[in-house]
């Protein structure tokens, strides 16, 4: 039913060779969607239809400068070339997108689309309407760029460990170490890294608050975070739910999380649990090496996703054979990891920096369970009916990171490895929860009080981190660390406010789960006649699809954690 023999879209309004190089040449064809003469409804979806084919071209122009700019850091020629997006077509572009998306409203054919269909992307037009503001378009533009600088920051450090440089990601890798002093000195040296370029990164968030409150304000909102959650369209929840997750966090989530790291102080057999032993397991136990390089994890990524559905294999075949997959750690890469749509093109690219842990096996599938996504919703008629809701993309990677373990066996050797694997999948299942509340919560904190200094900042912080702090790992002496534990979260500064999503897909993926436990072939079913809608129904419908409860009430979060601590044991 699905195919992974994804298709360019054709262009019929764009010509074949047009590429994005300077506004001049990319203008005239917004003034010919702006001038032009819509009688019928014929017309109308034909004029949509051009309108999705030019955003495709220019989406996906930016995106492969963005990927490329990831990709190398230290080049400055690529550097250039987004920023040159950013500041001189982008902020060209969205009066034209303005002007058309208030034509297409105010048209009085606009009321015989089909209201279904139609409806959450009329939905979003008139939303884009409602935030647009002429004067946010240079703030909009410098914003872009700035954004990007906490990868170029990020992409610097690295750590010498016995005479060889690593990078921070690669170094983690120690953490893993029998030898618990290594790991000590190798947690402290990636935080000191940290702390070197700490003024730095305060200095940036300082500026990007600046400039997003003032973008809230000129679109007459008091504060960001209201403005950012309607940008987000999150049309089904709202501050009040987030404080209520928060809030179950604490009661049926961190109890958990102490039984799993009292479990892990037990095992390793010490006094205190440090930091820096949360990845290690006791001596005589080696560390899970799932693959030794890129092409290897590659390899039985297809095997395991081609068992699960060989739809799922395809579809990274598919991004390997274009060479969409970036996976390896080096100096000068940014951080993080990412499944980037390719508006056009169809088959997304993949990012991320792997260095031989269990870690870059679940980044691996997580991801690739938004290329499944982005291959999914792909044939879907306009470019806007594929910008589905964030908390659906992310039950699409998460709920892959579960589904696939049952394959696992492609990357352990042993029953024994398998089972560890599975029980530290499981683990991060409940152990991220407490951090995704932290981020969350210290968001609100931020853009409620602009105006803060770094000190206010520092103390909101820790009080956040010490209320769903685990009552078993030890910090003390570490305080320094801790203070400036945010910085490493580059959504505080790339993607502000989007990290909800996670808690709320985790939940879902959870669900998701226990229909697949039920009956395979019907929950992965579920699973691609969800994320085949793209974002052309509400995201309660796409939970419905998918068989879910759009739901993350303390109640369900109770029932959910109660299922996964059973599935541990």
């Amino acid at each position: 039913m699905y195919t992974a023999d994804i298709k360019k879209i054709p262009r019929y309004f764009v010509p074949q060779d047009f590429m994005v190089s300077n506004w001049e040449s990319l203008e005239p064809y917004f003034k010919d969607l702006l001038e032009r003469d819509i009688d019928t409804k014929e017309t109308l979806e034909q004029w949509l239809k051009d309108q999705s084919e030019l955003e495709a071209v220019v989406n996906e122009d930016a995106c492969w400068r963005q990927i490329r700019m990831t990709c190398d850091t230290q080049n400055k020629a690529l550097e250039d070339a987004f920023n040159f997006f950013c500041m001189e077509i982008q902020p060209k572009i969205q009066p034209y997108s303005d002007a058309l998306n208030k034509k297409l409203v105010n048209h009085p054919l606009a009321n015989d689309l089909n209201s279904e269909k139609y409806f959450t992307y009329l939905r979003s037009i008139r939303k884009n309407i409602e935030l647009f503001r002429e004067e946010n378009i240079p703030l909009q533009a410098e914003l872009s760029v700035m954004q990007q600088q906490y990868g170029v920051i990020s992409g610097k450090m690295t750590v010498t460990l016995n005479g060889k440089e690593y990078t921070l990601q690669q170094a983690a890798k120690f953490l893993e170490s029998h030898d618990r002093g290594l790991r000590e000195d190798v947690y402290r040296k990636i935080n000191e890294r940290r702390l070197a370029d700490k003024e730095e990164l305060n200095t940036l968030y300082d500026q990007l608050i600046e400039k997003r409150n003032q973008e809230a304000i000129n679109a007459g909102f008091s504060n960001y975070r209201d403005y950012r959650f309607k940008e987000l369209g999150r049309f089904d929840y709202t501050k009040e739910d987030c404080f209520a997750f928060h809030e179950a966090v604490k009661q049926h989530v961190l109890p958990i999380v102490n039984i799993i790291y009292q479990k892990k102080k037990e095992k390793l057999g010490v006094d205190t649990l440090r930091p820096w032993d949360i990845e290690a397991e006791p001596k005589g136990t080696a560390p899970l090496h799932p693959f030794t390089a890129p092409d290897e994890l590659i390899d039985k990524t297809i095997e395991c996703f081609t068992k699960l559905r060989p739809f799922f294999g395809d579809c990274i075949k598919k991004m390997n054979e274009l060479k969409h997959l970036d996976l390896d750690s080096r100096v000068g890469k940014a951080p993080g990891g990412y499944n980037c749509p390719l508006a056009e093109s169809g088959a997304p690219f993949i990012f991320m920096n792997a260095a031989g842990q269990m870690h870059d096996v679940t980044t691996m599938v997580h991801e690739g369970g938004h290329a499944v996504h982005s291959f999914l919703a792909h044939p879907l008629e306009l470019n806007g009916f594929k910008e589905y809701p964030m908390e659906i993309a992310e039950v699409a990677s998460m709920t892959m990171e579960l589904f696939s373990m049952d394959e696992w066996e492609i990357f352990f050797d042993t029953t024994d490895e398998l089972k560890r694997a599975k029980e530290h999948q499981l683990e991060r299942v409940i152990t991220i929860f407490p951090w995704i509340a932290v981020i969350d919560k210290f968001q609100h904190w931020i853009y409620e009080h602009p105006q803060h200094t770094h000190e206010e900042r520092t103390l909101e912080w820790n009080k956040t981190l010490d209320e769903f702090q685990d009552s078993v790992i030890d910090y003390s002496g570490l305080e320094n660390y801790r203070s400036n534990a945010w910085q490493r979260q580059l959504h505080l500064f790339e993607v502000p406010f989007y990290y909800i999503e996670y808690g709320i897909a985790q939940l879902g993926a959870i669900g998701m789960w226990m229909q697949y436990k039920e009956n395979k072939q019907q929950a992965m079913d579920n699973y691609c006649n969800a994320l085949s809608l793209g974002g052309t129904k509400t995201l309660p419908k796409l939970f419905e699809t998918a068989g879910l409860k759009f739901d993350f009430s303390p109640d369900k979060i109770k029932v959910l954690m109660d299922f996964v601590e059973k599935e541990m044991q």
